[in-house]
């Protein structure tokens, strides 16, 4: 009877087990890399259809695509796509035709125009069936690799990108030649850094890389060069763009006022070369930088580094998996040596027993024999004096293989040669046992060779350095004019007609606001915003300005008037804040605004008072040096408990000792 799985208890538990083995499905079998060999399944199976056909010859990727497909129980155009993307990595295929631009994210043509064949690296690193671990195909009717037995940090080399059930992977691509030389340090157990290399050059800040982790991110720019007065050349673009999407990014930001450029050319074809014209007056400079702040010229990426080891995802620092990869090679060398080893054994065990069969003519004893048996014994007694020389036990299969030597090779024996070729098998074997003694020097100098055979034109393409981020604020392009309509208490860039014009501004600015009743608040600029009537200032709000502030205030309807200096700070975005101490009927008096403390200090103002019994002097002056600059939130300083009549600003020549 065949084995029936338990019915589920509720349509709940159903979907449960089903979505589980979904989800376990698209993480082992399609979108995250195995640590092994640094593949997915359907890589390696494209690797393993085109080993399998190779003749050195070029092949029509329709043919791979259907080859594949035995092994492989998806449709041809996931395959299809899967062997451009390992084509134009330029590392294990060998393309021929049309396989599309990365740079400008033109397609590649239909599998039947398109050709390829294995690279000689992948046909040195990636393929040895002899120390495959083998599978049933999906079908049962061929054996696929489980993991392929690669010699090499491929899943660095190369990166992957791959959105499973719940989880993510991306490993950014290395330099080929700094992963040799890691390899090598990791096997010496020395120290080494990995940072990331990309195809398409550019300039990368990698100083919150962490070794690929999560939570990690290096920011990558394009490559501008300001060619003559209003050109800028970019030659380089980001990883993860194309030339046209870079484009149209900097179009958008043009469109929306944030760069002034007066055309953008595109003359890329095997190299990234966009030009950007810039109108008569802009600055190259400024204009770069708004590049980098506002378009796709500058851009953060986010590694995961996330592999498939022991039937299950984890998560790895590139540091952890080149280590791991090269300790792999190792093994993997030891298997290929021992294996070769016992090949050589072989060989030499049975070029013996030839030399001995032949020249010390055993096979004449078989001569009157009639029984196959008696032949094998006969045979097996003429070597008896013999097997003390041998490695090992000489075998029935051994006597056997002595049968079938044909009389036209006893007639022709060399002897000579047939000592000269044992004596190579033993320097093979003794040379096979000195690498295998000394493994990680074997492996080490492995990799060197490596190294020498396929590194050259691999040079690194990304400039590592360091930058800061670009202010936005500091580099969009002043557009617009902020108007105030002070009588209905809106402002904005769109109010021309009702509003009086206050300066320029760009549409990312904040504008700032001061109200009669003390109150600040910071808001976004825009066609229209409403920020409360009669407005006493209104400006653009520059965080790194360092403004001091003066205020004179009455506190409540019939309270003491008090004055302070003040900063701004740090403010949130609409959130409104009172600069005084928040009782009912408080009027500012007097409000001014100055670039440094100096001209802050140097403030001198006239209190003039209404009449009161018993005042003597109805003009107080108030020198603003008498009270230090604090937050926000300070109450201020006791000014007068009278009632104020207004406040003016003293003339040049005052003398406060003469009075007003």
């Amino acid at each position: 009877m065949t084995d029936r799985p338990e019915p589920h208890a509720s349509l709940g538990d159903m979907y449960s087990d089903y979505f589980l083995d979904y989800a376990s499905y698209v993480i082992l079998e399609r979108a995250v890399p195995h640590l092994d060999d640094g593949l997915k399944p359907v890589q390696r199976r494209i690797l393993h259809a085109l080993f399998e056909i190779d003749d050195g010859r070029y092949n029509k990727v329709a043919g791979i695509v259907g080859h594949t497909m035995n092994y492989h129980p998806h449709g041809d155009m996931s395959i299809g796509a899967a062997i451009v993307q390992l084509g134009q990595k330029e590392l294990l295929i060998d393309t021929q035709g049309n396989w599309g631009n990365t740079l400008t994210g033109d397609g590649a043509a239909a599998p039947r125009y398109i050709e390829a064949r294995l690279t000689k690296f992948a046909l040195d690193v990636v393929f040895n069936p002899k120390t495959t671990r083998w599978l049933t195909s999906y079908d049962g009717r061929r054996k696929e690799p489980d993991t392929l037995p690669v010699k090499f940090p491929l899943l660095l080399a190369q990166g992957v990108e791959g959105i499973a059930v719940g989880l993510a992977c991306k490993v950014l691509p290395h330099n080929f030649n700094e992963l040799v030389r890691a390899s090598i340090a990791a096997l010496r157990n020395e120290p080494f850094e990995l940072l990331p290399d990309f195809p398409t050059g550019g300039i990368m800040d990698a100083s919150e890389y962490r070794d690929g982790m999560r939570g990690g991110k290096v920011r990558v720019r394009a490559r501008i060069s300001m060619e003559k007065k209003g050109l800028l050349r970019i030659s380089e673009i980001p990883y993860g763009t194309t030339t046209g999407a870079l484009m149209e990014s900097i179009v958008a930001a043009a469109d929306k006022g944030k760069i002034k450029i007066a055309r953008i050319e595109d003359n890329t074809a095997a190299e990234a070369d966009i030009l950007v014209h810039l109108p008569p007056g802009a600055d190259p400079e400024t204009t770069r930088d708004a590049l980098f702040a506002f378009s796709d010229c500058e851009l953060s990426i986010s590694p995961n580094a996330c592999v498939i080891t022991e039937g299950k995802p984890r998560f790895l620092g590139v540091s952890d998996i080149l280590k791991l990869n090269a300790l792999k090679t190792r093994e993997l060398l030891k298997l290929e040596l021992e294996i070769r080893l016992g090949e050589l054994a072989e060989k030499w065990h049975f070029s013996s027993l030839e030399k001995i069969f032949i020249e010390k003519r055993i096979y004449r004893d078989i001569e009157e024999c009639e029984t196959w048996e008696a032949v094998l014994a006969a045979i097996d007694k003429g070597l008896q004096p013999y097997k003390k020389q041998f490695k090992r036990e000489i075998t029935g299969d051994d006597i056997i293989r002595l049968t079938e030597i044909r009389i036209k090779r006893i007639s022709k024996y060399d002897s000579f040669k047939a000592d000269e070729e044992i004596r190579q098998l033993e320097d093979s074997i003794a040379e096979a046992e000195k690498h295998l003694r000394n493994l990680t020097k074997y492996a080490i100098r492995w990799f060197e060779e490596l190294g020498k055979k396929h590194g050259k034109g691999r040079e690194r393409r990304t400039e590592i350095t360091s930058f800061e981020r670009v202010d936005r604020t500091q580099v969009i392009a002043a557009t617009e004019t902020l108007y105030l309509d002070a009588k209905h208490g809106f402002a904005g860039y769109g109010i021309k007609k009702d509003g009086e014009p206050i300066g320029k501004c760009s549409t990312i600015d904040d504008i700032i606001s001061f109200t009669q009743e003390g109150k600040m608040r910071v808001t976004k600029v825009a066609e229209k915003g409403f920020i409360g009537h009669k407005p006493l200032r209104v400006a653009v709000f520059r965080k790194d300005e360092p403004l001091i502030y003066s205020m004179i205030y009455r506190d409540g309807r019939d309270g003491p008037v008090l004055a302070k200096r003040f900063t701004v700070g740090g403010v949130t975005r609409d959130k409104e804040y009172d600069l005084t101490k928040g009782k009912a009927g408080t009027r500012v008096l007097y409000l001014a605004v100055h670039a440094t403390e100096e001209e802050s200090a140097a403030q001198m103002l006239l209190v003039h008072l209404k009449p009161a019994p018993r005042m003597r002097s109805l003009v107080r002056p108030l020198h603003f040096a008498e009270f230090g600059v604090k937050s926000r939130g300070s109450g201020g300083n006791l000014v007068t408990k009278n009632t104020v009549d207004r406040i003016v600003r003293a003339p040049k020549d005052y003398d406060p000792a003469a009075g007003a």
